[in-house]
């Protein structure tokens, strides 16, 4: 019941029915604490709200399978706190992302002209079979549906490289979809949960409209 649909409302609460240790992969893009505001004024809810975003982690650890990852973006000025609370809720860091981009939103005392994610650890997984480059080729989306929305070819090598076919990928900040897409067309299930109403349209209206390989 919990495979393949986007589920509408607050994510602490709403993991909380799912089982322990039944979801094998997640990937996630969660508000990060900046107060971010993009140039046509848009914000993203909770990201001036600690506790609306750092005790997901406790459920995403409790829901996760034994010796799987998480995959988390995050903001720089907030990292102490995302490092507590991962730590916390009993996930090691095992990795680091980077994507340079070729522009800067923002500047302040430097440009900030990169988006980088932390690779999790619940337990002692194997290495993937076939590791990902610490520094990944960036995607602009263009924003156009939400205004930190990630491109699907940047999250889809994510999922290939952490996951298998059929297993479970979460996103508990799931915004307009993406990761729940890059799932789908990667061969795994997903689940997306969102806590804006209107986000949550947009993303199972874009997976509706999402063409899947066919299986061979």
């Amino acid at each position: 019941m919990f495979r393949n649909q986007i589920m509408c409302g607050e994510s602490q609460h709403l993991l909380s029915a799912l089982p322990e240790n039944s979801v094998d992969l997640v990937v996630t893009d969660p508000p990060y604490l900046i107060s971010y505001k993009d140039s046509f004024g848009r914000k993203v809810r909770n990201d001036d709200n600690p506790d609306g975003v750092l005790p997901v982690f406790n459920e995403i650890a409790r829901v996760l399978k034994p010796e799987s990852y998480c995959i988390s973006f995050y903001g720089w000025s907030a990292i102490a706190q995302f490092v507590n609370c991962w730590q916390e809720a009993g996930l090691r860091i095992v990795g680091h992302l980077v994507w340079p981009k070729g522009y800067a939103r923002r500047a302040g005392h430097v440009r900030f002209a990169h988006e980088a994610a932390y690779v999790l650890a619940k337990g002692y997984p194997d290495f993937p079979e076939k590791p990902l480059n610490d520094v990944q080729r960036w995607i602009y989306s263009g924003n156009a549906s939400h205004p930190t929305q990630k491109a699907v070819q940047v999250i889809k090598p994510l999922i290939q490289a952490f996951s298998r076919p059929g297993d479970l990928v979460l996103d508990p900040f799931s915004g307009s979809g993406t990761t729940a897409i890059a799932a789908a067309l990667s061969g795994r299930d997903y689940l997306g949960i969102e806590l804006e109403p209107g986000y949550c349209t947009l993303a199972r209206n874009r997976l509706a409209s999402v063409h899947l390989p066919k299986a061979v």
